[in-house]
């Protein structure tokens, strides 16, 4: 009988995932009989559609668990009554990227505050914001970013968390949520709230960010919305780290700024790694597996087929 674990995106058919998983189902031995499945709801979909996502898959016996992308806080808004049990992020963040069973329960987890650190901290390295005094701007206060947020917030060590903050969201909602979370873990530091949707408010901001900091793109603009946050007049920081977190679509974001990577030595990361972590991390609740260092190194060499080519990057 086949076993599913279940993709609960926009466009899952187009995600490298679906040709990725098979090979990493025999590599890490999760068994033959188990296959991905893909469920698309629209952008902002309504609750009874998450609500019945959810509904089915925890009534089926065959149905192991999910990671949930873009609609993670609107399904834990509408379904987390039907969840037996959730983690500290996810009450924290309130949303859900990973649904897994447990002896019969439906559990949740908000993963992206620990994948999305990781990915980061391998971008930056140690001591990033210590050596170089960079400014964090993130576009888009969604899931992604407000994971973001909360792991520059609480890093560990406190010389190396960035000296300003600044978050740049159209939804007033989402700002509320997020100033809420960082007056619940970090009361005194410096973020600045922007309701925006304008691209030339976003190349002011851009342009007044010092030298060295971090811009981040975390709107879906690019894969899931057509654009980006800002314009083509956009101009960069010098020395600075632009991480888009998509890794397929038009990137729009990620051309601008590869445009000014020699001229301004910005330095350009798009969300493969993010996407590996992130898969990662999910299969290992929902298949009850840890996964080693070693073995997430093999995960990435045996993805590597299917990452777009540079010229579609």
């Amino acid at each position: 009988m086949t076993r599913f674990f279940t993709f609960i995106g926009v466009t899952t058919r187009q995600s490298s995932i679906m040709r990725i998983f098979p090979r990493w189902r025999d590599l890490l031995g999760l068994g033959q009989d188990v296959e991905m499945v893909g469920w698309d709801l629209p952008i902002n979909a309504s609750p009874e559609q998450y609500r019945r996502a959810v509904a089915e898959l925890k009534a089926d016996p065959n149905n192991l668990g999910a990671l949930v992308t873009t609609h993670k806080i609107n399904l834990y808004q509408a379904a987390c009554d039907l969840f037996d049990e959730v983690d500290e992020y996810a009450r924290l963040l309130t949303e859900i990227s990973c649904l897994a069973k447990r002896d019969g329960k439906l559990l949740g987890w908000a993963k992206d505050p620990i994948t999305a650190g990781q990915a980061l901290d391998d971008i930056l390295g140690v001591g990033y914001f210590a050596r170089t005094q960079g400014h964090v701007l993130i576009f888009g206060a969604g899931g992604a970013g407000v994971a973001i947020a909360l792991h520059l917030l609480t890093r560990p060590d406190r010389a190396d968390r960035p000296v300003q903050l600044i978050i740049l969201e159209r939804r007033a909602t989402n700002l509320a949520r997020l100033r809420a979370l960082q007056q619940h873990v970090a009361p005194t530091a410096s973020v600045t709230y922007v309701q925006n949707g304008n691209p030339r408010v976003g190349d002011a901001h851009l342009s007044a960010l010092p030298p060295g900091s971090v811009i981040i793109n975390a709107t879906g603009m690019g894969k899931d919305l057509p654009g980006s946050p800002v314009t083509d007049a956009a101009q960069f920081p010098e020395r600075s780290v632009v991480w888009e977190l998509n890794y397929r679509g038009s990137l729009d974001f990620l051309h601008q700024a590869q445009a000014q990577s020699d001229g301004r030595l910005v330095r350009v990361v798009d969300g493969w790694r993010y996407f590996i972590y992130g898969w990662s991390a999910v299969i290992e609740e929902v298949f009850n597996r840890p996964i080693t260092v070693d073995e997430l190194a093999l995960l990435e060499r045996e993805a590597a087929f299917a990452r777009p080519s540079p010229s579609l990057r």
